[in-house]
């Protein structure tokens, strides 16, 4: 914190201020004065709500401030937090199944994703995961990378094929 309050974004509803250090860490500063570096958004329902449920933590990983709705702060300060949800939630989309090593597991797969190809090794089916909906999945590959298909019956029919061995 550089001691001026000129440079700092407008209070969130509950208060608090959010900017980031010369180091490029969030520091959050509480209604009653006490700051916090090293600050971390989390989501309460990444996939399934992402704009509601949010918790600021603190470094010692507890929640310093909590975020009913991102739409409700101020631009500055939701910037902010989505520049740094956009690093820690790295969850590429599958458009497409090329191939799959084996209908067993392990089983290597060949996708096509919003990010490019990837290869994902899946350890068992159940690390294919439904989520509301019934046609939207989370899947979670051997190295611990999730993979997120918004909607299964919008593949192509060699795609939905594929995975349907699995389901």
């Amino acid at each position: 914190m550089n001691g001026s309050t000129h440079n700092l974004p407008a209070p969130a509803p509950d208060g608090w201020q959010l900017q980031r250090n010369a180091h490029g860490r969030l520091v959050l500063r509480l209604a009653d004065g006490s700051t916090h570096e090293g600050v971390t958004p989390v989501r309460a329902f990444p996939i399934a709500a992402p704009q509601e449920g949010l918790s600021l933590v603190g470094g010692d990983g507890c929640e310093l401030a909590w975020v009913p709705r991102l739409d409700a702060l101020a631009p500055e300060v939701r910037a902010l937090i989505e520049q740094e949800l956009a690093v820690r939630e790295f969850v590429p989309t599958i458009t497409r199944l090329h191939a799959v090593s084996s209908f067993s597991t392990p089983s290597t797969w060949d996708v096509e994703t919003d990010r490019g190809p990837a290869q994902l090794v899946l350890k068992g089916e159940e690390d294919i995961r439904r989520l509301a909906g019934r046609t939207r999945l989370l899947i979670a590959a051997s190295d611990g990378l999730q993979f997120f298909v918004p909607d299964t019956a919008a593949l192509d029919r060699h795609s939905r094929k594929l995975l349907e061995r699995f389901l």
